[in-house]
């Protein structure tokens, strides 16, 4: 398959590698993508939950939650399930703010109430 270029064919040849290269990175990238999206809809039980989760709870504290509908959650018969997508995006949700954000959030409040800041 080796064939000898002449130096004329270089900036061609050069060009047409690019443009393979370049179809390359955007089929490894769009698999990475199919895989991630697999990934993230994952379904976990209980103890996969409990696992995942980073303060690794007490079956009945989850099932505290679950009572309370703090937590995202499924429930097919008798059994829970729990999406990891939906775990994910709970945990962000419930991240502690910092002290800018609290500070951006106070503001936005007292903007909106009548007459705004005085």
């Amino acid at each position: 398959m080796s064939q000898e270029l002449t130096f004329n064919e270089l900036p061609g040849a050069v060009a047409a590698l690019i443009d393979k290269v370049d179809e390359l990175k955007e089929l490894i990238l769009s698999h990475k993508e199919e895989s991630q999206q697999v990934i993230e809809d994952k379904w976990f039980d209980l103890d996969q939950l409990i696992a995942y989760l980073p303060e690794h709870p007490a079956k009945s504290t989850v099932y505290g939650w679950v009572c309370d509908n703090l937590i995202p959650y499924s429930k097919t018969g008798k059994r829970l399930r729990f999406k990891k997508s939906e775990i994910d995006a709970w945990l962000s949700q419930n991240a502690h703010k910092t002290d800018t954000d609290l500070q951006v959030d106070a503001l936005n409040f007292t903007m909106e109430r009548k007459g705004g800041l005085r």
